[in-house]
């Protein structure tokens, strides 16, 4: 008996080199972000003349290329330092990933060869090591914070002790470039935070249809064997992903499982039909991962939308009805059910999510109401609801509903 891979290695395969289509991949031309990056480097340029770069603040929707961008110039800018004999380091960090002060500075510590362990020590001692590491040569030293909004939701104490860090050091310098998805995030940082982060700032608007085409037919030039996308697949995946607000991600995305599922079904080309084919399993896999990572309060709202649909014969649903329905689960979960004025923050937010569909309706003259409605299928969401063994109280129950509005 064979090898169970043999014959899947030994076909003639779809793709050249997959990783292309990865969002890690960060190609040689980034088309229509020209202007975004002359910015960049023009604001960056400062430290290839031993002065310090302004701090940026780079805001853009996902997937309108602003990290390739940032690691675009970065390599650059690290290349010509070396020409040049100018001392440049950059540090990029995924503030979802380290999303405290410890870890930031744990993290850039480490970087500048100093010992720190990831937990245990004093913040300030931690901060001190980071600033002992950089400062033993003459050296420009920017700092990328990726996600620099979910750092911040822990507090602005990194990007406080970032911003005043240079009056504490003698031969480095340090400037900050944060990106982020959110616009308003900056509301919430304190005042002489918020003023020196954004020194200068950068937008990235989203892509449109025949941009995202470009991208698109530029990486499936590399990815691709010869030949083997037809015609209107590439158009495809680029209208798919401008409805999607001009994210390139998930053209590539989509364009990328389109040529696995050709793939896997043998077809020696990717045509339209495994385009729509993909759309419906990344969907799926959205609405999955969506639902697993919401709050606890907000996995109750989207229940109490769920277990009306079941019960009332009808698709929406008045706002009332859906607060008194989370009253009751949450009574019994034992929970204490928050006010209807932040259950209808959560709400909001399942409506931007793409969870739920919230429609002000006019009642007459003076009065208005909110009719809400579950916008994805009800087989999808409730087992993913159950993984959580905080809702499986819930998974049987069958309330009566008596609304009183």
């Amino acid at each position: 008996m064979g090898n169970i891979f043999e014959n899947l290695i030994s076909e003639r395969t779809i793709f050249a080199n997959r990783e292309v289509l990865r969002p890690t991949y960060i190609p040689e031309n980034l088309p229509h972000r020209k202007e975004q990056i002359n910015g960049l480097a023009g604001a960056l340029s400062a430290a290839l003349k031993g002065e310090t770069p302004s701090n940026i603040l780079i805001y853009g929707k996902t997937g309108t290329g602003k990290t390739a961008t940032v690691k675009y110039v970065s390599k650059e800018l690290e290349e010509m330092g070396e020409k040049i004999g100018s001392k440049c380091s950059l540090v990029y960090i995924n503030g979802e990933v380290f999303d405290t002060q410890y870890r930031v500075f744990a993290y850039l510590a480490k970087t500048f060869n100093k010992r720190v362990p990831m937990i245990g020590w004093p913040t300030d001692m931690v901060y001190s090591e980071f600033k002992a590491g950089i400062d033993t040569e003459d050296r420009c030293v920017i700092v990328i914070l990726d996600e620099v909004d979910k750092l911040a939701t822990k507090g602005d104490g990194a990007l406080y002790n970032l911003s005043r860090i240079n009056s504490e050091l003698n031969n480095a310098k340090v400037s900050m470039i944060g990106i982020s998805n959110d616009l308003t995030f900056t509301e919430r940082l304190d005042p002489r935070v918020r003023s020196s982060l954004g020194e200068d700032e950068i937008i990235f608007p989203p892509y449109n249809a025949n941009q995202l085409q470009d991208i698109l037919g530029e990486r499936a030039e590399i990815a691709f064997n010869e030949s083997v996308i037809k015609e209107g697949v590439i158009p495809l995946c680029a209208a798919f992903a401008a409805q999607e607000h001009g994210d390139a991600r998930r053209a590539l995305d989509l364009l990328r499982v389109s040529g696995e599922i050709a793939e896997r079904t043998k077809s020696d080309v990717v045509t339209e039909e495994h385009v729509r084919l993909a759309t419906e399993k990344m969907e799926a896999s959205r609405i999955v991962e969506v639902v697993k990572t919401l709050p606890l309060q907000s996995k109750i709202v989207l229940s109490s939308v769920l277990q009306l649909s079941k019960e009332k014969n009808k698709r929406r649903f008045a706002s009332g009805e859906v607060y008194n329905m989370y009253r009751r689960l949450c009574n019994h979960l034992g929970m204490e059910p928050l006010t209807q004025r932040r259950v209808t923050d959560f709400v909001s937010e399942l409506d931007i999510l793409g969870l739920i569909n919230a429609v002000v309706v006019s009642k007459g003259r003076y009065a208005r109401t909110k009719e809400i409605s579950l916008s994805v299928p009800e087989v999808l969401v409730q087992p993913i609801l159950l993984e959580d063994y905080k809702l499986r109280a819930i998974s049987n129950i069958r309330v009566k509903t008596q609304i009183t509005l």
